[in-house]
């Protein structure tokens, strides 16, 4: 392993008053698994406290766990604030109950991708290596 490589960076959060996190806790556990520095935030973050943590631990992708329908504006929110302290090649992807409807919208606001309840861990896992990449290795 390189020194600058390393292993990708992920902050995992559940952001907004949404108090299940089981889904976060198996998508955090998939991404160690896979051999990935993997942050958990634990609930109730706000995209403020997701954004720093992301910052702190020199993160390469964020990624958000959102059950209580607010994906909207809390996606809309950390992409603003990354973009704000010029973090904006930090990756945000995410999921839980997002609405069909809804992920076109997100995408094109900068969320990278969005995974609904169907999703399997290995197909996160894919996605993450796949298109999360250090810049070293790039």
């Amino acid at each position: 392993m390189g020194v600058a490589a390393g292993p990708i960076r992920v902050v995992v959060a559940k952001p907004g008053l949404d108090g299940h996190d089981r889904g976060a806790k198996v998508i955090a556990r998939a991404l160690r698994d896979a051999g990935m520095e993997v942050i958990y935030t634990g609930l109730h973050q706000t995209p403020e406290q997701v954004v720093d943590t992301a910052i702190q631990e020199d993160a390469d992708a964020i990624g958000l766990s959102i059950l209580s329908g607010a994906h909207n504006t809390l996606f809309a929110k950390v992409i603003e604030l990354l973009e704000e302290r010029d973090a904006a090649d930090i990756k945000v992807f995410g999921g839980g109950i997002i609405p069909e409807d809804d992920i076109a919208p997100l995408k094109a606001q900068g969320v990278a991708e969005i995974f609904t309840p169907g999703a399997t861990t290995a197909s996160i896992v894919e996605w993450v290596r796949s298109n999360v990449r250090h810049a070293a290795e790039a």
